[in-house]
């Protein structure tokens, strides 16, 4: 073997730090998952104080789910506004994704820097952009103000997801069905939509979960119809209903996971 080969890897670090990447890791890992597994412990509580040691286990909380029309109709409401917010979101992200990769046009790149803008927007002042605009405009506050909004922070997700699929596609295809007489609008119907399939409903699921998490925005724009972020954060003032919405937020995060590895899954199958 040569003496190559058996050189030890240098540590990683700065200068002369040298950073214990293993211990770091674990540590991230606590931070990031220890209180998402607390959560899901005291969902079980069958006392309304978060303390330990448990005194015992049930289930009782997540029945009262299910007997809370307010909290249903949060998240209901979640529901709605994240599948409004994501068609739109998706629809654009397909749009700008076009654009860019398939016209050459000077406005191809000012048109992505728009989409992608609110990635590097804080949340809080995006809220507060839309929430005088829509004051400006009269506009009243409802689930529509807060699809409207949240369509514009998932614009980034749908954008580059889609964008890098296209790119992926060959144009001589599309080229290929208009040169046997079909037009654009039937050439992006017929053959690049089914390409992208895939890639559109993974870019919709993560508009969805991000549309459905999202609170900062959702408090300014928000109405009479409160989503299911805007409502948790209210309701915390409540001890007494803490272990109602601890039993709602777990089921909740499994239902975003869920949709979350399906997102993924389908990424991996893109072409």
């Amino acid at each position: 073997m040569s003496a190559a080969l058996r050189r030890p890897r240098a540590a990683v670090g700065v200068g002369r730090t040298r950073v214990p990447l293993g211990t770091a890791y674990a540590v991230m890992l606590v931070l990031l998952y220890f209180p998402i597994a607390l959560l899901f412990v005291f969902s079980f509580n069958d006392r309304t104080v978060l303390t330990f040691p448990l005194r015992d286990l049930t289930l009782h909380w997540y029945g009262e789910v299910f007997a809370d029309a307010s909290l249903l109709g949060a998240a209901r409401n979640s529901v709605i506004v994240g599948a409004a917010s994501a068609t739109v979101a998706t629809a654009l992200g397909l749009g700008v994704g076009i654009v860019f990769t398939r016209f050459r046009s000077r406005v191809r790149f000012p048109l992505l820097g728009l989409a992608v803008l609110p990635l590097v927007v804080p949340f809080i002042v995006l809220g507060v952009s839309i929430f005088l605009l829509f004051s400006f405009l009269d506009v009243p506050r409802s689930l529509l103000t807060i699809a409207a909004g949240h369509s514009v922070i998932a614009l980034p997700f749908a954008t580059l997801i889609l964008l890098t699929r296209i790119g992926g596609i060959d144009p001589a295809l599309e080229d290929a069905a208009m040169d046997l007489g079909a037009s654009y609008p039937t050439t992006l119907r017929r053959v690049l939509l089914p390409l992208v399939g895939p890639s559109l409903l993974s870019a919709w699921l993560t508009c969805f979960i991000v549309s459905f998490d999202e609170v900062a925005v959702a408090l300014f724009l928000a109405g009479g119809d409160p989503t299911f972020p805007v409502f948790l954060y209210g309701q915390l003032r409540f001890a007494q209903r803490l272990p109602v919405l601890i039993a709602m937020a777990v089921m909740l995060m499994v239902a975003t996971v869920t949709l979350t590895l399906v997102a993924f899954g389908l990424a991996r199958r893109r072409a």
